[in-house]
């Protein structure tokens, strides 16, 4: 473990490259899709992270680019139809949080990877926390995020 910017930046493949508040993270498809569907369903503007693959393809374009410029299902209808109301919430930017509740996933992973970081599982509230691995207080707090759920994408069914 040295000070290198590689142990900085988060590297799961090359399918996608994005960077974020100065680090630079690359993720496989299969990583960035599961993380992008967690980031949605923890924001509230889907119900389950199981999409349909048209769906996640919207929903990895909107985070990935920022916008879907053609929507391949009903989800990205809905984001483009509803972007008014969806885009900036109590003025937080949907786009924005998707990617910093990724980003943050992924920062936390790699730190438990170089022994920063351990993760314990919390039986009282029935959550995993991540706790210092020399015994000392973590100053990590996962901080509130805020909610999509008044405006989530509800499939017709």
């Amino acid at each position: 473990m040295g000070d290198t910017i590689t142990d900085a930046n988060y590297d799961s493949g090359d399918d996608f490259s994005i960077e974020f508040l100065g680090y630079s993270f690359g993720f496989n498809a299969l990583d960035f899709e599961q993380r992008v569907s967690g980031a949605a369903v923890r924001l509230g503007l889907v119900a389950s992270a199981e999409l349909e693959s048209e769906a996640l393809a919207d929903l990895v374009e909107l985070t990935s680019a920022g916008s879907i410029q053609k929507p391949r299902s009903a989800f990205g209808r809905y984001v483009i139809g509803s972007w008014d109301k969806v885009s900036l919430l109590d003025g937080e930017s949907l786009v924005y949080w998707l990617r910093k509740l990724m980003f943050r996933g992924a920062w936390l992973d790699h730190r438990v990877k170089l022994g920063l970081l351990e993760i314990s599982w919390e039986e009282a509230i029935g959550e995993f926390s991540y706790c210092d691995p020399a015994g000392g207080t973590t100053l990590l707090e996962l901080a509130p995020v805020p909610s999509w759920h008044s405006v989530q994408y509800r499939p017709a069914d």
